[in-house]
């Protein structure tokens, strides 16, 4: 049986919290990689030591959102880093989604659809007049005509995207309960496997109070 995937987010600039979250979540029932956001990769020791990390599953979160040269030089810039998967917005445009899938190489291209922390009603403060599962639809179809090797999509929309994208699909928003902090669009990881993510991005149910018993807590979740 495959094992179920997860991103572990290390949301922090303390490089020794990083360390702690990532010896703690080591385990052999669940697949983890690491996510390192802006805050992380934007502090003074986060490049450093994410050039250091070896053997692990590293996901830079950049959520890249340029133009087409500015995204595709960004990848060249950060290849000594040999991380595995990159974000960028499908808002970018096809034509920076294509220039950067030229120059990613080995590094699986993430294409971000509507941030999670968005509803119907933030969407439409931007200017979008669109809902949020047929905009999610709209791009995962760009996504796909742009050669991405994945996508992030709240678990809400994985069954639609699934219908235009048959890669790899990484699921934010993810909680064990009803308490949403700063994201509107949320599911328990239980949920989100059977709606057909392959990874789930899970940060604070993991990372805050005790690490080891909170991916004890998510395995026993999962086997129920």
């Amino acid at each position: 049986m495959t094992k179920n995937k997860i991103f572990v987010a290390c949301d922090s600039t303390n490089i020794s919290k990083v360390k702690k979250i990532i010896s703690k979540t080591q385990n052999s029932k669940i697949k983890i990689g690491y996510k390192f956001g802006l805050e992380f990769l934007n502090s003074k020791g986060g490049r450093p030591f994410l050039s250091k990390l070896k053997n692990k599953i590293k996901f830079a979160d950049l959520k890249l959102h340029d133009i087409p040269n500015t995204c595709a030089s960004t990848v060249k810039a950060i290849k000594d880093l040999k991380i595995n998967y990159l974000t960028i917005h499908i808002s970018s445009g096809l034509e920076a989604l294509k220039a950067t899938k030229k120059v990613s190489g080995k590094i699986k291209l993430i294409g971000v659809t509507i941030l999670t922390s968005l509803d119907y009603k933030a969407l439409k403060d931007i200017g979008y007049n669109k809902d949020v599962k047929k905009l999610v639809l709209h791009q995962a179809r760009m996504a796909n005509k742009a050669k991405l090797d994945a996508i992030v999509c709240s678990a809400q929309e994985v069954k639609l995207v699934k219908k235009v994208f048959k890669k790899e699909i990484i699921t934010p928003g993810i909680r064990f309960n009803s308490k949403s902090n700063d994201q509107k669009r949320i599911v328990t990881p239980k949920q989100a496997y059977k709606y057909g993510s392959d990874w789930l991005v899970m940060g604070r149910p993991i990372t805050k109070g005790n690490i080891k018993k909170n991916i004890q807590n998510l395995i026993d979740h999962l086997s129920q």
